[in-house]
């Protein structure tokens, strides 16, 4: 790092590990690290993590970061991190029990009994699914009274992290959007949907955007890292984050996110909103900035599990049989709804499956199906947003899933629009974040030169013939599978409690 240069550190909070980077005034990163991170499933539908753990992992991935770096030349801290996560703590901030997960299945009761409100869908623009933090919250005040009412706050992942960074308990619109506490439009907190699940905005953090400042490191946490008391921005949800990070922060552009989670993000001219498609509509971590968003919850993750039921030793070598023995027309059919899905079957209770299997099947013909089936996950959602009036004809794909160019491309020809990678894209929320940490120090500096469209590194462009028979033949053989099979899909015990009796 040069002398005399003022620099960035980006927080990612993600699922499976938290990433640190750092960039420069160019925006370029100078460095980064990472922690693991374990999810527990203590019981069918759960999804929990330690926000100890949290900590534990940032604490790790920052102090690795900066010692490749100047950490007194750190002007801002930027967050971001998995979106929807209840972290509940009590009076003296301390945490009360696992925080419940965005990817958690077990509030589907709860969310049946939110959707009774005439308010919901006009106040949040969004339905009630067991991954949002409002029903969860629903959950724990049945389930574990004592635990709900010693709740005093209520923190999204990425702000346990800010509390921990500076005693401050503040989020962002982005984040907070993915509650169904928020008043989307309004992006403030709604008095009535806290009021359903037995809150108020006493329980709450305070809401500033995502390119605010948001508190300051402390002190002792400065001495530690070698750095100063620098600000630490407001950040934003990953997906909000990651769309800064690459650029996405304009009416008509759209980002696929190729991580833990699958996500088509569009930016949109003002509030939209479809909820009955299971779209997603949410602030954008800019101030007067909103956009649509389909989630599948099961994309690359996939490719893990179907790695480790094959026996393959990682997902590359299984990308690379994927590669050598090539989609095939005939091939088998994977549903990838492992531990449910969003958008837009809003069916907490579906379920993976392999079909047309036969004597000839192969461990890659299993990797090509995999591939696929979350590609055409992904165009359900993709069609779900276009039917809400936003649409793109060219779409930046960022996270772990982009480096495949074999996937990436079958993707294309998938959605039937241009894929554009571009620098940096595999740096995913946390360059955002560092972006987000720039303009709360730089409040002046034009959007131009801090979220700019990074250099284009590849195109995939769409085979016509090859989208035309995923469109007009799998993606309905697709769609057919899953009506087919929901009725085998198990549902919870009456009550919406999945523990085993």
């Amino acid at each position: 790092m040069g002398s005399g240069k003022r620099f960035y550190l980006g927080i990612d909070l993600g699922t499976s590990s938290v990433k640190a980077v750092l960039i420069d005034e160019a925006g370029l990163v100078c460095a980064s690290a990472s922690a693991p991170l374990q999810v527990s499933h203590p019981h069918p539908r759960w999804s929990e993590q330690h926000p100890s753990a949290w900590w534990d992992a940032t604490d790790a991935a920052v102090t690795e970061v900066l010692a490749q770096g100047e950490p007194r030349r750190v002007a801002a801290i930027g967050l971001s991190g998995q979106m929807h996560g209840a972290t509940l703590l009590d009076e003296a901030h301390d945490v009360l029990r696992p925080a419940i997960l965005w990817n958690d299945g077990r509030s589907d009761v709860e969310c049946a009994e939110l959707e009774q409100l005439p308010i919901l869908r006009e106040v949040t623009g969004n339905l009630a699914m067991p991954g949002f933090t409002a029903p969860k919250l629903a959950w724990v005040r049945r389930h574990e009274p004592d635990v709900f009412s010693r709740v005093a706050k209520v923190l999204l992942p990425k702000d346990y992290l800010r509390l921990r960074l500076s005693g401050e308990c503040i989020t962002d619109a982005s984040d907070a959007a993915g509650t169904l506490w928020l008043d989307v439009r309004r992006r403030a907190w709604s008095e009535a949907m806290l009021a359903a699940t037995g809150l108020d905005r006493s329980h709450m953090p305070q809401v500033l955007e995502g390119n605010q400042p948001a508190g300051r490191l402390r002190k002792a946490l400065a001495e530690r890292w070698g750095m100063d008391t620098v600000p630490v921005a407001a950040g934003g949800g990953d997906n909000a984050a990651g769309a800064v990070g690459v650029g996405i922060v304009r009416p008509g552009q759209a980002m696929l996110s190729l991580g833990t989670s699958g996500v088509y993000f569009a930016v949109s001219d003002g509030f939209h909103a479809l909820p009955e498609r299971a779209v997603h509509s949410f602030c954008h971590a800019l101030p007067d900035t909103w956009h649509l968003m389909s989630v599948m919850l099961n994309a690359a993750s996939c490719l893990d599990f179907t790695a480790q039921l094959t026996g393959q030793r990682d997902v590359t070598s299984l990308l690379d049989e994927a590669q050598a023995r090539g989609w095939r027309e005939d091939g088998p059919l994977f549903l990838p709804y492992l531990t449910g899905e969003r958008t837009p079957h809003n069916d907490a209770h579906a379920r993976g499956s392999f079909t047309q299997l036969g004597p000839q099947t192969t461990r890659a013909d299993l990797a090509n199906a995999t591939l696929e089936g979350v590609g055409l996950g992904l165009l359900d959602g993709l069609l779900a947003v276009e039917s809400a009036g936003v649409r793109s004809d060219e779409i930046t794909v960022i996270g772990g899933g982009s480096r495949s160019a074999y996937w990436t491309q079958m993707l294309a020809d998938i959605l039937g629009k241009s894929l554009v990678l571009r620098s940096g894209g595999e740096v995913g929320p946390a360059l955002g974040a560092a972006r987000l940490a720039r303009l709360a120090v730089e409040p002046d500096a034009s959007m131009d030169e801090v979220c700019p469209l990074p250099a284009v590194t590849a195109v995939r462009h769409p085979d016509a013939a090859r989208h035309a028979y995923f469109r007009q033949t799998r993606h309905p053989l697709f769609l057919g599978s899953y009506e087919q099979l929901k009725p085998l899909y198990p549902h919870a015990a009456a009550g919406g409690d999945s523990r085993p009796s």
